[in-house]
């Protein structure tokens, strides 16, 4: 049975003089919090108002961060349908199509008709009869009647063809959605409304009617852009329809439109590797499909993945040079191992130098000393995490527990004995995790300075997103790097559980 004791007011007033915290009015900490809550609140209404982010908010254009999202895992193929004045048509599809070098997709469908017709072309202008040879020297113009040159004559002479045009073409996106093309008129429909355009093969398009919401026009007679979504887009002037049909996938991801294997099924190219008629007689077809993997035009593995391989070596170089460097000095930079002020704050001073300057800055300064290229990259590395490594090694010595060391020295062990026995010890598994989590970050962080001409998969990176085409390689790339990233992450937090003698959560 449970018994409650009550204290009287002199005991109370006891406590109370004792330890006046214990029994302190609440109040103040409930003022304490609410100050705390509102300085937040008003910090949060103060950058909401000060980054204007309501403003950006509402005037950013998420249709285009749609589209270029979609254009990391899709692409397009590109008709352009030309219109000449007499409302003929030819068809082109843009250079290095993915459809291979002869397109002729389903979703494109052509009226054909044989016309004659009269071409006018221009003839060749007359060349001037050359002058003959004289001793006699004349002030008159080469060409003048008295230098006995011909006039040159232009004549315009009507040719006679007989040509197959296309007069009619209509482009599918999908169920609901078309693109026709046909007597000057372009009609397009999505969502169940028909947009009407006239074009006169020149330069001047005009809509028939109100534009719909998914069509735009900056100026009367202007070209005339036509967003159907995730679907595609296009594009209508005078004399040309471009249109973007866009599909899901990666296309050519294995085999490029030059390989004999372009266009074959996943079994096709089984039985032609395992028991199909050799292609090249000078190499077998497991070998002539590999190569076709490696070197595909499109997609570039082998230079993919080698400068990936790059990016690895480089923050794995610099990391291990950084703490191999970091490793002497931070014993000097630590008080209770080198008693030195003097030397002690040269050497924490040369570690700030060295991690003051951002690695991104240290890149950018080294490609211009030593050009592009892995050198660059891991001497930015190498810099930065000698400062940085050297700071926090030096601070693990210093908070270590004397008792070891001054127990080494107990039995005469020379000052070397001592650090080898009654320091590292203690610090060598923190040693050790620093670096290796040092060598998975730099891993991403050796992508970023790539970029800025220090070599690996950064460069490589960034080259194709400047061409802002060329997304779906960029999102292989960027899948590469993640993939390598997370398997770094796990060995290094393998490792660092070992060394810490704990297992990772």
């Amino acid at each position: 049975m449970t018994t409650t004791t009550r204290l009287n007011p002199m005991e109370m007033d006891a406590i109370a003089s004792r330890h006046p915290d214990l029994l302190k009015s609440s109040t103040s900490s409930r003022v304490r919090t609410a100050a705390i809550a509102g300085g937040v609140v008003a910090y949060l209404i103060f950058s909401w108002w000060f980054f204007s982010i309501g403003h950006v908010l509402g005037n950013a254009n998420w249709g285009i961060a749609g589209t270029y999202l979609a254009d990391w895992v899709s692409y397009e193929v590109r008709p352009e349908i030309h219109v000449a004045p007499d409302r003929t048509m030819r068809l082109n599809y843009q250079r290095n199509s993915p459809l291979g070098p002869n397109p002729n997709p389903d979703w494109v469908e052509l009226d054909r008709q044989t016309v004659t017709r009269q071409v006018a072309i221009p003839a060749s202008t007359a060349q001037a009869v050359k002058p003959k040879a004289s001793s006699s020297f004349s002030f008159m113009a080469p060409g003048s009647a008295l230098g006995g040159t011909a006039a040159a004559e232009t004549q315009n002479r009507v040719e006679t063809r007989t040509e197959d045009v296309l007069t009619r073409v209509v482009v599918t996106y999908d169920r609901s959605t078309r693109i026709e093309i046909a007597d000057g008129l372009v009609k397009a429909t999505h969502g169940g409304d028909t947009f009407v355009m006239t074009v006169d093969g020149a330069d001047t398009v005009r809509p028939q009617g109100q534009l719909p919401a998914w069509a735009t026009q900056k100026r009367p007679g202007e070209k005339i852009v036509l967003a159907f979504g995730a679907t595609g887009w296009a594009e209508v002037e005078g004399d040309e329809v471009s249109v973007r049909n866009r599909f899901f996938g990666w296309a050519n991801f294995l085999f490029d439109t030059n390989s004999p294997f372009f266009g074959k099924s996943y079994g096709e190219v089984v039985a032609l590797i395992t028991s199909g008629e050799q292609i090249d007689p000078t190499r077998s077809n497991l070998s002539l499909a590999w190569n076709n993997i490696l070197y595909n035009a499109e997609w570039q593995h082998l230079d993919v993945w080698t400068k990936l391989l790059q990016t690895v070596v480089m923050a794995f170089v610099g990391t291990l040079f950084a703490s191999l460097i970091a490793f002497p000095l931070c014993f000097l930079a630590a008080r209770n191992i080198t008693p030195s002020f003097l030397t002690n704050q040269v050497v924490k001073r040369f570690f700030d130098f060295l991690r003051s300057v951002d690695m991104f800055i240290w890149a950018l300064f080294f490609t211009r000393a030593f050009g592009p290229g892995p050198l660059a990259g891991i001497s930015a590395i190498f810099f930065t995490d000698t400062g940085t490594l050297g700071k926090l090694y030096s601070e693990a010595l210093e908070n270590i527990d004397d008792k070891q060391r001054e127990g080494v020295k107990s039995v005469g062990a020379t000052p070397l004995a001592v650090q080898r026995f009654g320091v590292l010890p203690q610090v060598l598994p923190v040693f050790a995790s620093q670096a290796l989590y040092f060598w998975e970050s730099n891993t991403r962080s050796a992508t970023i300075i790539g970029a800025v001409g220090a070599g690996g998969i950064g460069l490589k990176l960034w080259e194709a997103m400047r061409t802002n085409s060329d997304w779906e390689n960029v999102a292989y790339m960027v899948l590469l790097i993640l993939l390598v990233v997370f398997i770094f992450d796990s060995i290094s937090n393998a490792c660092r559980s070992r060394l810490m003698g704990s297992k990772a959560h």
